[in-house]
């Protein structure tokens, strides 16, 4: 959607992407706020990118994709996790232990559902 992943570790919250500063991995185009957000994650795109590919870490955890929103967003243990929206994040959050394990058994099977 255009946001800044490193914004979530370095301001605490989402900013939106310049469409001007990006860098191309993993099959997608990442815009960054700033050239040091985009040097940062050009050196590690894996700290910063979004766990599952970005898809809605609930879902993954139920056994399917679902898109995100940018404000419905947490780092835990220095991984970012978004979801499709805040209520869903609630839910998510009720065992944040637990719906990581299972979406990590659950990930990357269900691209191919």
């Amino acid at each position: 959607d255009g946001t800044d992943p490193v914004a979530y570790f370095t301001e605490g919250r989402p900013v939106p992407g310049d469409a001007a500063i990006t860098s191309d991995w993993n099959g997608a185009t990442w815009r960054f706020s700033t050239p040091e957000n985009k040097a940062a994650f050009d050196t590690d795109p894996e700290a910063y990118a979004p766990q599952y590919g970005g898809y809605c870490a609930w879902a993954v955890a139920e056994g399917y994709t679902a898109s995100t929103v940018p404000e419905a967003w947490k780092i835990v243990d220095g991984k970012l996790y978004l979801n499709f929206s805040r209520r869903i994040q609630r839910r998510w959050e009720r065992d944040i232990p637990g719906n990581i394990v299972r979406a990590n058994g659950n990930w990357p099977s269900v691209l191919a559902q």
